[in-house]
């Protein structure tokens, strides 16, 4: 294989730059001629290529979002744009496409490998935490340091005025960084879209919390629980009669410097592309399970099911009390 190009899709998550470092320079170690495609899908269809040196990654590793962006692509769900998108990487005589973003990403490079016969690797990233096949995402323990931070210093000012304290993170439909750091920030609720968790059942938490001699409260809550913040905290104020604070978090999760992990993973998972894609190997999805680089039929880890890990969840009640 003599050509490859190298594209970010999707949210923009911490990582990303150094999976691309990793595969540019692997390739340039491999005779390859690297090219990376500017703005995801928009850009594959946009003719937006640019081809890589080894210092076009240069002092990459350590920054946070993407340096040749991203963007969610509607216009590639249209089979003629998808087709415009093949010629292009046609014309370049590139042979093997490497993807970097999340479930919807990868969905659009197996698509595109279906249709066009172009060998393509998926690798995992996204600061949900949300792809079955793998056990952790690239940018996800990123994501939850950030919010650990936030908790900590919250936390500060809510012991100090004897309050509660909502904290939204991201996660509609994977509670993952809620979860994860809710537990390692010692929150009293967590509060996940996987898990039904009545009103009452958190004001009774919460309750108990101010019973027992608790200076504060600190509760969870992914964006995804099916009832809005500001009802949560109305409800809270009623029943409790404290204080109530909201802190939305937002995109204040995406940003920031990879961790370690994040860091390694994030460049394993590019070695292995290259690695793969040289050896004419493609389709693949590459991730981490159980401490180990692995790589799967990218259509068979689409389909697979993720499951809340519930004895982490059954954990918070144990350590909150």
């Amino acid at each position: 294989m003599k050509r490859i190009a190298v594209l970010t899709s999707g949210g923009d998550s911490p990582g990303m730059n150094a999976a691309l470092r990793a595969v540019v320079r692997n390739g340039i170690e491999h005779d390859m001629e690297v090219f990376a495609v500017h703005s995801g899908y928009e850009g594959l269809i946009d003719n937006k290529f640019e081809r890589m040196s080894r210092r076009s990654v240069a002092d990459t590793l350590q920054r946070g979002g993407t340096i040749i962006k991203t963007a969610r692509s509607k216009r590639f769900h249209d089979p003629e744009n998808r087709k415009i998108a093949y010629k292009n990487l046609e014309k370049l005589k590139i042979e093997g496409l490497v993807v970097i973003g999340g479930n919807g990403s990868l969905e659009g490079a197996r698509i595109l490998s279906e249709e066009s016969g172009i060998l393509v690797m998926g690798l995992p990233g996204t600061i949900d935490n949300d792809l079955a096949y793998t056990d952790y995402t690239i940018g996800f323990d990123t994501a939850v340091n950030t919010v650990l931070d936030a908790i900590t210093k919250i936390r500060d000012t809510s012991s100090s005025h004897d309050r509660s304290t909502v904290i939204e993170v991201m996660g509609r439909h994977c509670g993952d960084i809620a979860l994860y750091s809710g537990i390692a920030g010692g929150a009293e609720v967590v509060l996940l879209p996987e898990v039904e968790m009545p009103l009452e059942e958190v004001v009774e938490k919460v309750k108990e919390g101010i019973e027992c001699g608790k200076l504060h409260n600190i509760i969870i809550k992914a964006e995804g629980y099916p009832v809005s913040s500001q009802e949560l905290i109305r409800v809270l104020k009623k029943e409790t009669g404290q204080d109530v604070k909201l802190v939305v978090l937002s995109y204040l999760q995406r940003g920031g410097s990879p961790t370690f992990r994040d860091r390694m993973l994030a460049t394993d998972c590019g070695m292995m592309a290259v690695e793969l894609l040289s050896q004419g190997i493609g389709n693949r999805a590459i991730g981490e399970v159980n401490g180990k680089i692995v790589h799967l039929d990218l259509a068979k880890a689409l389909k697979a099911k993720r499951s809340l890990r519930e004895e982490l969840f059954q954990e918070i009640h144990i350590l909150s009390k």
